[in-house]
């Protein structure tokens, strides 16, 4: 099961471009699901050498998580993964913050996710 997820992980990374003038992407899957859920946020950057830190977290009413990925400037990966397991119901906000050197906010992505429990409720 942990090979399958690291080998999505890994196709899923190569499918997140950075768009003309954004500094960071965040892709969440899925975006629906039930609870306990898995989720899997991916970030991508724009490569830079002011680039210290990815900041990324969850939020809802009753759960909070929250991941800090060190970065080498301009040679850190372009993408980076991380996964929130057993995750309860709730609507989530998802943010993903890229930290410059002095760790001053360079910029913000964010987005939404749904967990359910089994029968919607």
């Amino acid at each position: 099961m942990r090979v399958r997820a690291i080998l999505c992980g890994l196709l899923l990374m190569c499918g997140l471009p950075v768009g003309a003038g954004e500094k960071i992407v965040v892709k969440t899957t899925p975006e629906i699901a039930f609870a306990p859920a898995h989720l899997m946020v991916r970030t991508a950057i724009e490569p830079d050498p002011d680039n210290r830190a990815i900041e990324i977290s969850i939020d809802s009413l009753n759960f909070y998580r929250s991941s800090t990925i060190p970065l080498t400037g301009d040679r850190a990966p372009r993408t980076s993964v991380v996964v929130y397991r057993d995750v309860p119901s709730g609507s989530y906000r998802i943010s993903a913050r890229l930290l410059g050197q002095g760790g001053e906010s360079r910029a913000v992505a964010r987005g939404m996710v749904d967990v359910i429990t089994k029968g919607g409720r």
